[in-house]
């Protein structure tokens, strides 16, 4: 199709936008910080991020010339908005993509912020939990009156349960907010290590503290967990030269660690009616996931792990074999004992999967039911979500179409409907899959958790029909 109203006559169901942004103007958000944390805090927040920093402009923090490549030291985003002035401004002003939605083909968008991963991460306290309240009073500015067709996520800082539930708290019940963005990685200080190293946690498993009462009030408060942290700077992405080095994958690498975590750590067992979204990191690592958490639990999973226990190795044909094959290098009984024995260091408790609550792969596969997974509209491998001769007992994903609006992947903010319909002219989707990915599933994912999510929308009928046959 050559643009959107083409694939409007096309389809008839809605096409729901699970992942538009908002680009916020950083100095006006310094300006909210300062009027709500004071003006020390607001300095230390302002030149913070080296992805808000200008050569130019003086409202910002100035950028050096030609920074030092420093190796370890991450290089920062840059470059990182559309100049196509329409499409940039649509970022800027969401009164613009508010009347924009008809001719880009997006009935409803749920938007989320870009300034808000530079709040979650800062590692002063007062500065991210001020920055947190000042971006959300900011976006409850910039989207008021515009609700019949948009939304934005909240952002919610997760250093401590307790800073997460007092902004989610104020977020939903003071600003009215129904969707929220959560931060799934937290860098800790790593014990005696020296100054600087960190360990990552992710929060569901072996974490420092307890997140349940997080992920209660979540379910509470009808509020879908969706996670947009990245791992730029992290690990293996630090290259201090090239960006897109550091930024493939980036979303992936921290949305499946997460995903590991909600599983083993069993938040997917204990909360069953709770959703969670992955975003703007594709589909194609959830389908892996699956099949390696299925294949792992059929060799280590439950009673399975058993048949590894070192005293099932027959001792007599152990030694027959040793003798025969080994010779004079192996002759000695206690590197023949050694051997035997070797890996024989299990932990109090072992099976991995013990706090997920699962027998079999068909429980594995239904964790998968609350999972899902925000997908560009270019993604090449949105069909590998629905891939039944490879994922274990044929198991559909739940992918959505995140537009990325306002940001460098979009290279034309108009081809973003026609560009994911191509999926189904090149055959890779058929129209019950497409309508799964560019309109149901982003409903499931908030309606499920809050069912007059949609109301007074332009999708309320539709996602009403949708909730009920459910």
């Amino acid at each position: 199709m050559t643009d959107a109203a083409q694939v409007r006559t096309a389809i008839d169901h809605p096409v729901v936008d699970a992942d538009g942004h908002v680009v916020e103007s950083f100095p006006v958000v310094v300006d909210y910080l300062r009027r709500i944390a004071g003006r020390e805090v607001a300095d230390r927040f302002a030149g913070s991020s080296p992805t808000y920093l200008s050569r130019s402009a003086p409202l910002l923090e100035r950028a050096e010339a030609q920074p030092e490549i420093v190796p370890g030291n991450a290089i920062a985003a840059w470059w990182a908005l559309p100049t196509n002035a329409r499409d940039r401004a649509t970022g800027f002003f969401p009164r613009l993509f508010h009347e924009r939605l008809d001719e880009i083909g997006i009935d409803y968008a749920i938007l989320y912020s870009s300034v808000g991963l530079a709040c979650l991460a800062h590692p002063d306290d007062d500065v991210r939990v001020g920055a947190c309240r000042a971006l959300n009073t900011y976006l409850a500015d910039v989207l008021d009156g515009l609700a019949d067709r948009l939304t934005a996520a909240a952002v919610i800082p997760m250093n401590t349960p307790d800073e997460a539930i007092a902004e989610l708290e104020h977020a939903v019940q003071e600003l009215g907010f129904k969707a929220a963005m959560f931060s799934s990685l937290v860098p800790r200080p790593l014990p005696g290590q020296g100054e600087g190293a960190r360990w990552l946690d992710v929060l569901a498993l072996d974490s420092p503290y307890d997140y349940d009462p997080v992920w209660q009030r979540c379910t509470d408060l009808g509020v879908a967990v969706t996670a947009h942290s990245g791992s730029q700077g992290l690990g293996l992405r630090t290259s201090a030269s090239r960006y897109m080095y550091n930024h493939i994958g980036n979303f992936s690498s921290s949305a499946e660690a997460f995903a590991k975590a909600l599983f083993f750590g069993g938040v997917t067992n204990r909360f069953p009616g709770l959703n969670f979204a992955f975003l703007e990191c594709g589909v194609s690592w959830g389908v892996q996931l699956l099949c390696d958490l299925v294949d792992r639990w059929k060799k280590r999973g439950g009673h399975n792990i058993e048949r590894l226990d070192p005293d099932l190795v027959d001792v007599g044909e152990w030694d027959a074999l040793v003798e025969k094959y080994g010779g004079p290098m192996f002759a000695d009984p206690d590197l023949r004992h050694a051997m035997r024995r070797q890996s024989d260091n299990p932990p109090a408790s072992i099976d991995d999967f013990r706090d997920a609550g699962v027998d079999g792969p068909e429980a594995i596969a239904a964790h998968f039911d609350r999972f899902f997974f925000g997908c560009e509209a270019d993604d090449a491998t949105i069909s590998w979500a629905y891939a039944a001769d490879v994922t274990p007992l044929g198991k559909t994903l739940q992918p959505m179409l995140g537009s990325d609006i306002g940001h460098w992947d979009v290279a034309n903010v108009d081809d973003v409907v026609p560009e994911a319909y191509e999926l189904v002219e090149d055959g890779r989707l058929d129209a019950g899959q497409f309508r799964a990915f560019a309109c149901d599933n982003v409903i499931r994912l908030h309606g499920e958790m809050n069912p007059s999510f949609f109301e007074g929308t332009p999708v309320a009928d539709y996602a009403r029909t949708l909730l009920g046959a459910r």
